[in-house]
């Protein structure tokens, strides 16, 4: 009956439009108050028990970073730096648009921020140079799903909270799934754009713009390598990298891309703080629903109900997978980690699946649903930039997305993808 309760207000709330983070929150507060109401005092202390944690400040430091990071012209030098690094594979605009994000997606932790910076530049380019507006815009919607993949990763900094897992290494376990995606979407863009003669040829530039466009994008790619080599060594924590990271965005804003102005630092605080907050009441109303979970024993259940169905891991595996798109699809990201990895976790537990592994698949499954309707962050995003319908844009988006699923079983039955980079690091 408890159990119904929450679901049932769940569903019901979040039919009725209301926010994901606030519905967490009252369908916790209804379970209480009919199940249990002395428990309801409590509620207050569990709020603040699931947002007072150390590893969240560097929640908003990334994000910050990410922030001036693209107002300080980044976005721009990270482009020129990705025209040179495609043209020994003589790679087009559709390649760098790929490159670009794989960069990017090393900066922001973000895949919605992604879409917005490299979009707002590329598509219009791509646009120019001959490529449909549908192809600009599907490329830029699938190879944005890097962002969060790529360490630093925001998602994985939340992940990390909730499994009780090392920063560092769940980083470390994003990093191969993310370069495969980028290397597959290379491949994909590649076909498509000779099956479809788009145009491959990018202009001569003389050495002096290379040497110029090399030191801007190789000054914005050391942050990402900086933050993940410092953690992952035991050199500061991710709260102190993410500080340093701000730091870093400063100075290259100000003093040596100098195209950051005091105006932009406000509207990058402003934007941190609005995301920041969002993310904190997800977080603070997920504890009072995984409390609830746990009184229940849903996690003990489904685990007890999966063994009892007496079927192969893999195909538990491909129940998981299929779990994690499908919410991915309608419930935002830091909502759908918080609903699914309290329940999750346990069960590939039992199963003899590594928690990074699983973070993996998590991260990996719910950034395809960025770019999946109806929801689709990512989309949405592009469709202001391009003026394409959400239905469109996926449509075109579906190709490259092929690859992303691909990813996400070599995650899901290869282990090794995700856990040997931490395993030689974290030995």
């Amino acid at each position: 009956m408890g159990i119904t309760i929450l679901l049932g207000s769940l569903v019901i709330f979040i039919l009725l439009g209301i926010p994901i983070c606030f519905a967490l929150g009252a369908s916790g507060f209804i379970y209480f108050f009919i199940e249990n109401p002395g428990f309801i005092n409590i509620l207050p202390q569990r709020i603040w028990a699931g947002t007072n944690s150390f590893v969240l400040i560097a929640l908003p430091l990334f994000i910050l970073a990410g922030n001036l990071m693209n107002k300080g012209g980044i976005t721009r030098r990270i482009i020129d730096f990705s025209l040179y690094l495609v043209r020994p594979i003589k790679g087009g605009l559709g390649e760098v648009n790929v490159v670009a994000s794989m960069i990017f997606g090393g900066i922001s932790g973000s895949s919605v921020a992604d879409t917005s910076a490299i979009g707002s530049v590329l598509i219009p380019q791509m646009e120019e140079k001959g490529y449909s507006k549908g192809f600009s815009a599907g490329v830029t919607v699938a190879s944005s799903t890097m962002g969060m993949i790529i360490p630093p990763s925001i998602p994985m900094l939340m992940f990390a909270m909730i499994s009780q897992q090392s920063v560092g290494a769940l980083f470390l376990a994003g990093a191969i799934p993310g370069l495969l995606i980028g290397l597959t979407q290379i491949v994909m863009v590649s076909v498509i754009s000779r099956k479809k003669g788009y145009i491959h040829e990018i202009e001569d530039i003389s050495f002096k713009q290379f040497l110029r466009s090399s030191w801007g994008g190789i000054l914005a790619v050391l942050m990402p390598v900086f933050i993940i080599f410092s953690i992952s060594f035991g050199i500061a924590t991710a709260t102190e990298s993410a500080g340093i990271a701000v730091l870093y965005s400063l100075i290259l804003g100000f003093f040596v891309y100098k195209e950051l102005k005091f105006k932009d630092l406000w509207d990058a605080l402003l934007q941190t703080i609005l995301f920041s907050s969002v993310v904190l009441f997800i977080v603070g109303f997920s504890t009072i629903y995984t409390w609830v979970l746990s009184i229940e024993q849903v996690p003990q259940t489904i685990a007890a109900f999966l063994t009892n169905l007496n079927i192969h891991r893999y195909w538990v595996l491909i129940i998981v997978d299929l779990i994690i798109l499908v919410i991915g699809t309608f419930v935002d990201v830091p909502a759908a980690l918080y609903l699914l990895s309290p329940i999750l976790l346990p069960v590939m537990a039992s199963y003899g699946i590594h928690p990074l592994q699983f973070g993996a698949m998590m991260i990996v499954g719910l950034a395809i649903g960025l770019v999946t309707p109806p929801v689709g962050m990512c989309l949405n995003a592009a469709t202001k930039i391009c003026g394409l319908s959400i239905t469109k844009i996926a449509r075109h988006a579906l190709p490259f997305i092929v690859c992303n699923i691909i990813v996400l079983l070599l995650v899901t039955f290869v282990p090794e993808v995700s856990t040997w980079l931490p395993s030689i690091v974290f030995k």
